[in-house]
């Protein structure tokens, strides 16, 4: 099936792309892996590039470039180099954090955060989650009270990526704690703050290169400068960002269901079992005839999403359709293909084995599959 979405453009981005990975990359993929985290220099380097946070406006470094079809093709190619997650960071970093500082910053904080978030000297991380809950964002239990021309911020954060890597952490806090989710603010707490503390790297079953942390705040005195946008709007601006967020997570699973099953298909190909390739049994045809129209159906509808958010159209329920259905499909296909591997497919060193580990939390992080049914029956009135 013949995607539209594309341009010329995108496609001379994508060989840019895919030749930076094959060269600053996909040599140290096994390294990072073992490290557990990826150098901070990739940012540099990616920023270096043009390929990191190209929303940002030319005055401040950036590209000045707002397509959400060019990160569509940044987590393709991502996927498809078995890098999903080395690059998790360099995506959050420019999908899902960057619009904070875009949009909802004033004239002074984007002339001193920008040009560092554009260049890679800078990296974002967003902290929400709490330990005990969960997607519950209203009984968060981080405080940062007023104290003069300063915030005071206590509190703790869990499973925060970039967490170790971040030198801006967008910090949801309670300025009124009195208040449920009209008492949340959001505050920018840097790197080198007094107080602010960093747990370990949490160790996961899946994306490995990916650095995760605790984060800790024990009486951070944060400017009053760095707060983003007003008080008490801070649920406001997650809610607001949300859609993009979701998407880009959603583009994400699709993109490597998409190259597990183009690895699958190489390996079924050239397997031979019984005197003939594997893939020309009628399972595996059946099996692989399946994972082809399900992704081709989940492309489809992604490129759709991305156009929407290009055009301003993109809603929170259907942000919300896309993540569940991409993230499961996802899982699906990681499961399957492993299968068709047969004992290869739980060698560490093949990548569909490394990929079905990966694949088991997108549908946690983001909001829940169960959360993203939940946004949906509720817009139907039920």
């Amino acid at each position: 099936m013949d995607r539209t979405i594309f341009d010329e453009e995108h496609e001379m981005f994508r060989k840019a792309y895919r030749t930076f990975l094959e060269r600053e990359m996909v040599p140290h993929r096994d390294e990072w892996t073992a490290a557990e985290i990826v150098p901070r220099s990739v940012f540099a380097t990616a920023g270096q590039s043009g390929f990191l946070a190209m929303p940002v406006p030319e005055q401040f470094g950036g590209a000045g470039i707002d397509d959400f079809r060019y990160s569509l093709v940044v987590v393709e190619e991502l996927c498809a180099a078995d890098l999903l997650p080395h690059g998790l960071g360099l995506t959050l970093h420019t999908d899902v954090c960057l619009p904070y500082f875009l949009e909802y910053t004033n004239a002074e904080q984007q002339e001193r955060w920008l040009p560092g978030i554009a260049s890679g000297d800078l990296i974002t991380a967003v902290a929400m989650t709490e330990p005990g809950i969960g997607s519950d964002l209203a009984s968060m239990t981080t405080t940062a009270t007023r104290d003069g021309d300063t915030y005071v911020i206590n509190g703790s954060k869990t499973f925060i990526t970039n967490g170790i890597n971040a030198d801006l952490v967008l910090v949801a806090a309670k300025t009124d704690p009195t208040q449920k989710h009209k008492g949340i603010s959001i505050i920018v707490v840097e790197r080198g703050m007094e107080g602010f503390e960093r747990g370990r790297n949490l160790e996961k079953v899946g994306m490995h290169a990916q650095d995760t942390a605790e984060l800790f705040f024990t009486d951070v005195r944060v400017p009053v400068a760095n707060l983003v946008g007003n008080e008490g709007e801070g649920f406001l601006l997650l809610v607001k960002n949300l859609p993009q967020e979701r998407l880009s997570i959603a583009m994400t699973g699709v993109a490597h269901a998409r190259a597990m099953l183009n690895w699958t298909l190489e390996y079924v190909t050239e397997r031979t079992a019984f005197g003939q390739p594997i893939g020309s049994f009628q399972n595996s045809r059946f099996v692989m005839a399946e994972m082809e129209t399900e992704v081709t159906i989940g492309e489809a509808f992604i490129d759709h999403c991305v156009e929407s958010l290009n055009a301003g159209t993109l809603t929170a329920e259907t942000a919300a359709m896309a993540k569940w259905w991409g993230t499961e499909l996802q899982k699906r296909v990681a499961d399957r293909c492993v299968q068709l591997h047969g004992g290869y497919g739980y060698m560490i060193e093949y990548p569909i084995a490394r990929a079905y580990t990966d694949a088991r939390v997108t549908s946690i992080y983001g909001g829940t599959t169960e959360i993203m049914k939940e946004i949906i029956g509720r817009s139907m009135g039920l």
